[in-house]
């Protein structure tokens, strides 16, 4: 069946005897964002020609001109039933045991159609007088910082009391939708959105999406900010950490000599090849047997807006990653890493991506050195020192 014929529908949320819009459909090229709606909405094609919706697996649905009863199987509805025939739909998609999941990635209008969903949450994770000053409506505020470590390692993944206590505050809970929204600056400002998100997960949420493009990309849109403020009750969640998806130098150490692990650095090529490091980082270089993935990759040229799922398959496939191996991104303190992790695991789809909070700080303070590449000598070690001692005395 094909799908390039176009239809203009509308995904509606239905209230009782009232509904209004929640998400809008251009074209064919949306239908992976209309199948995770279709849990808690119903269609309604407006072109004047039938419309099929045609379930085909888990994860895609396909519009089309209808061609046959045989060819629609298993699913069809016409819009002269469509009405009648949703339910049957929905209770067969129910009963095949589908279920659909947030979008990692929310344009500005896509968000704006969702903020009256009880279930959807704004956390806006940018400093808390720009909150103050203008954020989405409805949203609540949660510093980045508060999402991190200590100063030695910011990095580190802070303890479970801290963060149970950080989610409870903001009523989250395990049906909560959330969705993570920075300024939207640059590159390394979605690395903070995709931290959080990851925190998230590793704390057990599973509805989760971040505002491609942050507070910026929702101003161009012509979209309103107030300053009103907003006010929850706590939740009770006790979260149970994901530790699938936490790396830790303990599981790096043993895989190093078998070249069965993907190691991905996110840094600017500057830190992978030893030129420079982190302040707190105690060697320059990279992990042994890493290769370089800068996080920057992963964003459409010139902006801060994060590419589509098929831009980022390709990006991948163009990397030497075998995507059957272990991935474990790393990079300073997890933050650039971050973004690698939400590009491989969440929009390329692989299922075995880890993320190593601690990174390369975590590595080089290690009491006993362990393996690395691309470490310069001595000389050029003390000339590293003293460049960052004049950029911290010259702040």
């Amino acid at each position: 069946m094909g799908t390039s014929s176009v239809y203009d529908f509308e995904a509606r949320q239905i209230d009782g005897k009232d509904s209004h819009v929640i998400r809008r459909y251009a074209s064919t090229d949306k239908l992976a964002d209309l199948a995770k709606d279709l849990k808690r909405t119903v269609f309604r094609p407006d072109a004047e020609s039938a419309a099929v919706i045609r379930y085909i697996d888990t994860r895609k649905l396909y519009f089309g001109k209808s061609e046959s009863a045989a060819t629609l199987a298993p699913f069809t509805f016409f819009r002269k039933t469509w009405m009648k025939k949703i339910g049957f739909l929905l209770l067969a998609l129910a009963t095949a045991g589908v279920t659909w999941a947030a979008q990692p990635l929310l344009s500005p209008l896509e968000l704006q159609a969702q903020l009256k969903e009880a279930k959807l949450l704004v956390i806006d994770i940018r400093d808390a007088k720009s909150y103050a000053k203008q954020h989405i409506p409805g949203a609540l505020s949660a510093p980045y910082g508060s999402w991190r470590g200590p100063a030695s390692n910011p990095g580190e993944l802070p303890d479970l009391p801290k963060l149970t206590a950080l989610v409870q505050s903001l009523g989250l809970t395990a049906a909560t939708h959330a969705v993570v929204v920075s300024s939207g600056a640059d590159a390394t400002d979605f690395g903070a959105t995709a931290r959080v998100y990851w925190t998230l997960k590793v704390l057990g949420l599973k509805e989760l999406s971040i505002l491609n493009g942050g507070v910026k990309a929702w101003t161009k849109s012509g979209l309103p900010l107030d300053n009103l403020p907003v006010k929850v009750s706590a939740s009770n969640y006790a979260p149970q950490l994901e530790h699938h998806l936490i790396a830790a130098r303990a599981d790096i150490v043993p895989q190093i000599s078998t070249g069965k692990l993907n190691l991905v650095d996110a840094r600017p090529a500057n830190f992978f090849n030893g030129e420079t490091r982190h302040p707190a980082a105690k060697l320059p270089g990279t992990i042994k047997g890493a290769i370089n993935l800068e996080h920057s990759k992963w964003f459409v040229p010139g902006s801060a807006l994060f590419v589509s799922a098929a831009e980022a398959k390709k990006i991948a496939a163009a990397t030497p990653l075998d995507a059957q191996r272990d991935t474990v991104s790393f990079c300073n303190t997890g933050h650039w890493a971050a973004t690698n992790w939400f590009a491989l695991s969440e929009m390329v789809d692989q299922k075995n991506v880890k993320l190593y909070p601690g990174s390369v700080v975590d590595w080089t303070q290690a009491e006993n050195r362990l393996p690395m590449a691309n470490v310069p000598g001595r000389a050029t070690q003390l000339l590293i020192d003293v460049k960052l001692w004049v950029a911290k005395i010259g702040k």
